[in-house]
C-alpha cells in the first residue's frame, strides 16, 4: 500500500511504441506528481514490448512479456514495491480478459473505454468488480473537463429549469477513407469487429457523446431509435451514426456520431435546454461554457474564473486564460483514482471535492448504449427501451 506520501504506484498493459493513447495516459498521470508508472506489458510482442519498458525507464525485471506474467510476478513482491492499479490501454477485445486477470490477482483497474467488447462481456466485468471489492475507473476525459463540471453543478442546481431537450454531436473526419486498408494501425483495430467489437463509431466516439450527455443533465436514457450506417464501401463497422434519445424525465434528445464529417477534427459539442436557460459548450473551445436565458444577455464563463463553483475550481490546473484540455482532463481522472487508491488503502480520507471518476456502472451503460443502438439499427422498429441492467 502507498504511504500518505508516497506516490500511488500502477502498472500499464498496452500503450508502447507507435501507440497514441498509452502516450496520452503517461503524460496526464505525471502532471500531479502522485503516481509512478513502475511495470507494463507494453505489447503482444515480448521484445516490443522490452523496448517500450526501458524506453519509459522502467526496471528490465518488470518489463513483462505479457499481462498474465506481470500479475503473477508483481502480486509476489512486498507491498511496499509492487503495481497497486493497472492502466488497460489496448483494444476493445482484450479490455475484459485484462481487466479480470488484474481483479483476480489483487489489483485495481483503470480502463480506457469502452470496458469491454460486448454488453455480455461487461456485465460478466462487473459482477467480477463487486465480488472483487476492488475499485474500477473508466476514462471518460470529457467528462473531467473544469467547464463541464461547472455545466453539471449548474444543472443540478436547478439553473436550467426543468430539461426539455439534450443535444450532443462527436464529429471526426479521419475515417473519411479507407485508411485502414494502407495500414494506418489506429484505423486498422478501431475498424475490425475481432478487435473493436460490435461498434465501430458508436462505441469508439459514440460512447464518449452518451457518457457526457447522461453526466452533464443527472438524466437516464429510457428509450432510443438509432440509424448506423457504413458510408465507406467493403468498412466492417460503423463510420456514421443518428440516435434519438428519450430521458427518464421525458426529455428529448439527438446524438449524432460520425468520423467520416470531411474536415472535422474532434468536435464534441453539447447543448442542453431547459424551460429557464439553455447551456452549450464546445470540446475545442473547452474553456468556455455558455448559459443562454430568455429575457438577458448570455453568460459566457470561463475556466479559472472566482466565479466558478468548487468542483470547477477543483479540476482547473493554470491562470485564466491559458489554454486548458484533453491532457490535464485525463490528468483530472488520474489524480482522483490515485486518491481512491490511497483512500481505498486506509492512507488518507476520501477526498471531499471530486473523486468522479466513473466507475463500472457508467461502464455497464456505455456498453449498453452500443448494444441498443446496434440493435435498434437493425430493426424495423422505430423505439427502443434501453436494457435492464439489474
Amino acid at each position: 500500500m502507498s504511504g500518505g506520501g508516497g506516490k500511488v504506484r500502477y502498472g500499464m498493459v498496452g500503450g508502447g511504441e507507435g501507440a497514441f493513447i498509452g502516450a496520452v495516459h503517461r503524460s496526464a498521470a505525471l502532471l500531479d506528481g502522485v503516481l509512478e508508472l513502475v511495470c507494463g506489458a507494453f505489447s503482444g510482442e515480448a521484445e516490443r514490448s522490452r523496448r517500450s519498458a526501458l524506453a519509459l525507464g522502467i526496471d528490465a525485471d518488470r518489463a513483462y512479456p505479457d499481462f498474465e506474467t506481470m500479475f503473477r510476478a508483481e502480486a509476489t513482491l512486498p507491498q511496499e514495491r509492487r503495481m497497486e492499479f493497472v492502466a488497460i490501454v489496448t483494444p476493445n477485445h482484450l479490455h475484459l480478459p485484462i481487466a479480470l486477470a488484474a481483479l483476480r490477482h489483487g489489483f485495481h483497474v483503470l480502463s480506457d473505454k469502452p470496458a469491454t467488447a460486448t454488453l455480455d462481456e461487461c456485465i460478466a466485468l462487473r459482477d467480477a468488480v463487486r465480488a472483487s471489492g476492488l475499485l474500477y475507473g473508466l476514462t471518460h476525459p470529457y467528462a473531467a473537463y473544469p467547464m463541464i463540471e461547472e455545466a453539471r453543478a449548474r444543472v443540478a442546481a436547478g439553473e436550467l429549469g426543468s430539461i426539455r431537450k439534450v443535444l450532443v454531436e462527436y464529429h471526426q473526419g479521419w475515417l473519411a477513407q479507407p485508411i485502414e486498408r494502407s495500414g494506418q494501425k489506429q484505423a486498422e483495430w478501431r475498424t475490425d469487429p475481432e478487435r473493436a467489437g460490435r461498434g465501430g463509431c458508436i462505441g469508439d466516439i459514440g460512447v464518449h457523446a452518451f457518457q457526457l450527455a447522461e453526466h452533464v443533465t443527472g438524466l437516464r436514457v429510457t428509450r432510443l431509435c438509432a440509424a448506423l450506417y457504413r458510408v465507406v464501401d467493403g468498412r466492417a463497422l460503423d463510420d456514421d451514426a443518428s440516435v434519438l434519445l428519450q430521458f427518464d424525465n421525458g426529455a428529448r434528445g439527438l446524438l449524432s456520431a460520425s468520423q467520416i464529417a470531411v474536415g472535422e477534427e474532434n468536435a464534441l459539442t453539447l447543448r442542453v435546454y431547459g424551460d429557464k436557460a439553455g447551456l452549450a459548450w464546445r470540446q475545442e473551445e473547452p474553456n468556455t461554457l455558455w448559459i443562454k436565458h430568455a429575457d438577458r444577455p448570455a453568460e459566457r464563463l470561463r475556466t479559472g474564473g472566482a466565479y466558478l463553483g468548487e468542483r470547477a475550481q477543483a479540476a482547473a490546473r493554470v491562470p485564466a486564460g491559458h489554454p486548458e484540455g484533453y491532457i490535464e482532463a485525463f490528468a483530472n481522472l488520474y489524480r482522483d483514482f490515485a486518491a481512491q487508491v490511497r483512500a481505498f488503502a486506509g492512507s488518507t480520507p476520501p477526498c471531499p471535492v471530486r473523486n468522479a471518476v466513473p466507475g463500472i456502472d457508467a461502464a455497464l451503460r456505455g456498453m449498453a448504449f452500443i448494444d441498443a443502438a446496434i440493435g435498434a439499427s437493425a430493426s424495423d422498429a422505430k423505439w427502443h427501451d434501453f436494457p435492464r441492467l439489474e
